[in-house]
């Protein structure tokens, strides 16, 4: 059952909620685009989606992930690089979604699947990471201006790409 950002003490809701907001960004862009019109509403919406997710996986890690490793790294650690992986394999479908025109056969298969390992890494985080993260009372708050400082930046500089 995901993670419910009310439910979270005070230490830690900003940081994860920016998170859990991002996460349901992400899902409501991979839905919008299964009922996108035409080739241009599919193109912008993947822009959209790939910039949100670029800013999302630079936050986690330059800051989230470094600072859970720090924090225990015997409780975090494997799925910490789990989901260094699972950045790996959205990068590289964002960069090859980049090169693409929604026109490419292969376009919609390759959003399709960002969208499946998207969800299958939200999933992760917001059952097993967050909840661990809550439990062992890990104070996130020094996190929250350099993450949106970084966020911002990034998707600044990718809407004048």
């Amino acid at each position: 059952m995901a993670m419910n950002k009310t439910h979270v003490p005070t230490a830690q809701r900003s940081v994860l909620g920016m998170l859990i907001d991002d996460h349901r960004e992400a899902q409501k862009l991979f839905k919008e685009f299964e009922s996108a019109k035409d080739d241009a509403q599919k193109k912008q919406i993947a822009q959209r989606a790939c910039a949100a997710l670029t800013a999302h996986t630079e936050i986690e890690e330059q800051h989230f992930y470094p600072l859970l490793r720090e924090a225990d790294p015997k409780e975090f650690g494997s799925l910490l690089n789990e989901a260094k992986v699972e950045h790996a394999s959205a990068k590289d479908l964002i960069a090859q979604l980049q090169t693409m025109k929604p026109t490419d056969e292969m376009f919609d298969a390759h959003f399709t699947v960002l969208g499946e390992y998207t969800n299958h890494h939200i999933t992760e985080e917001e059952d097993e990471l967050f909840p661990k993260v809550v439990k062992k009372d890990i104070d996130l708050r020094d996190l929250e201006a350099p993450m949106k400082e970084t966020k911002e930046a990034i998707l600044a500089a990718t809407a004048h790409a």
